[in-house]
């Protein structure tokens, strides 16, 4: 049923595109000498043809080669008409033929017989075939040739992934300093006073206060989360031995606000997705619990096609911006990966962090 209604699809694109072609042409000849002021006219047209091609319409690039594409494709408009003017004539005559024998009589002269039936049904078969043949044909290169005058070229394709990787990379360099940083002020700010304080506590208690060695007891088991804290900052040891559900699961326990975590996958995606979709839940988790006053967080990751979809929300106070903050390294460590990030915050919330990265 489907094979039957594409194949009605494509004919009926063959025929549309037979009727378009000639006028298409006839508008290219009298509009010559008005090219500029008629470019809008040409561009409509052929956002038609694209639309008749099913292309996205983002093909659509200079006036020139709209105009050029137009021309070119006259040639195909009349192609497509002569295949199916050669079906429907076909089709005519076998009509007419199995009506005759039907009534019994001959038809151009040939009577009905067994070995003229099979040789007929077998010569029409086979020119049926040619002619569907023929359509598609028609149809492949119709959008071949859209793509290739309306698209931009191979040059200016290039020119923009490089820009695209350069920016990347720019990023990466970013992210990563940034990062180091955030470890650095971790370490300074926070593990390393605790352990200047965790020694003086210990030196007291060696010159005669041994009250102070639970308090001391109990700065060394604070240094010793916030160690393991920064370290699962820097990379989570869980994630490639337990996989992204059970490291999702650890950001959630040790958030100070609920966490409703719903992460559902048939399979583990690449290594690389799975640490840049474990620091957008964390980054995320960590800034609602420390700027949003949020009473409640929900993490859902999920797979769409070949695409890993991340999403944090939060019922905070809204107001974050993508360009702030830790949420900027994760805009960038996504970006690396071509995958698309968007954070949502209007003031007085909710806050929504999304994040699309491809697995290949």
């Amino acid at each position: 049923m489907r094979f039957a209604a594409d194949g009605a699809r494509v004919a009926g694109a063959v025929m549309l595109g037979a009727l378009t072609a000639p006028a298409g042409l006839l508008f290219l000849l009298g509009s010559a000498p008005f090219a500029k002021s008629t470019a809008a006219a040409a561009r409509w047209l052929a956002r038609l043809e694209v639309r008749r091609l099913r292309l996205d319409p983002a093909l659509l690039r200079t006036g020139s080669r709209v105009r050029l594409f137009l021309a070119a494709r006259a040639p195909l408009g009349l192609l497509g008409a002569l295949v199916l003017a050669m079906t429907g004539f076909g089709a005519w005559h076998a009509a007419r033929l199995v009506w005759a024998w039907l009534r019994g009589e001959p038809y151009d002269g040939m009577p009905a017989s067994l070995p003229l039936a099979v040789y007929l049904f077998t010569a029409g078969g086979v020119l049926l075939f040619l002619a569907l043949t023929g359509l598609a044909g028609v149809h492949v290169l119709e959008r071949r040739l859209a793509v290739r005058l309306l698209g931009p070229d191979r040059t200016e394709a290039l020119e923009r992934r490089i820009a695209e990787l350069s920016e990347s990379r720019a990023g990466i360099v970013a992210a990563v300093d940034s990062e180091r940083r955030r470890i650095e002020r971790d370490l300074h700010d926070g593990l390393q006073q605790r352990l200047v304080a965790l020694s003086m506590l210990i030196g007291r208690a060696r010159r005669g206060h041994p009250e102070l060695m639970g308090q001391a007891h109990t700065e060394a088991q604070q240094a010793l989360a916030e160690l393991r804290e920064v370290a699962w900052r820097v990379y989570p040891s869980g994630l490639d031995a337990l996989g992204l559900g059970e490291a999702l699961a650890g950001v959630a326990e040790r958030s100070a606000v609920p966490v409703t975590l719903a992460c559902d996958l048939d399979e583990r995606p690449p290594a690389a997705v799975e640490a840049a979709a474990y620091f957008v839940v964390s980054e995320a988790v960590t800034n609602a619990n420390k700027h949003a006053g949020a009473g409640r967080i929900e993490v859902a990751v999920r797979r769409e096609g070949r695409t890993l979809v991340v999403r944090v929300r939060d019922d905070g106070s809204g107001g974050a911006s993508a360009s702030g903050g830790g949420l900027s390294g994760l805009r960038r460590r996504v970006a690396a990966l071509d995958g698309a990030f968007e954070v949502d915050s209007p003031p007085g919330g909710p806050t929504v962090v999304r994040a699309e990265l491809p697995c290949g």
